[in-house]
């Protein structure tokens, strides 16, 4: 079910402009707007389910990992990052579940900043 204020339901619905890059009739994938690295792609169910109804939804999340491999694989030839950010101490920022395809450059060994509380 659509959330009205979640973002991806809405680029989902094209309430919001956004550069697609594939869909079906369950899965989109876009251009994530932030531009941290040459490539950042953002695959999501478009039933607006949560990080974990995601994961735990064996067909759905094979599905999704097929296609980022195969867009990895097209877009980043020498190497790319999957992840799925899941709570806040995670820094998901949206409750629309989704994937990261991220690459286009060397990534370096972490995503982000320090770990903290990793010594």
């Amino acid at each position: 079910m659509a959330s009205d204020n979640c973002t991806f339901c809405k680029i989902i619905a094209r309430r919001l402009p956004s550069r697609i890059e594939y869909e079906d009739n369950d899965i989109i994938v876009f251009h994530n707007q932030l531009g941290w690295v040459p490539v950042m792609l953002l695959l999501a169910p478009k039933e607006h389910i949560t990080q974990i109804e995601m994961w735990q939804n064996g067909d759905l999340i094979a599905r999704i990992g097929k296609l980022a491999v195969e867009l990895g694989d097209k877009h980043c030839p020498d190497g790319y990052r999957l992840v799925s950010n899941v709570g806040k101490d995670a820094e998901q920022s949206q409750p629309h579940s989704h994937v990261h395809l991220i690459g286009g450059t060397k990534l370096g060994m972490y995503l982000g900043g320090p770990m903290r509380g990793h010594r």
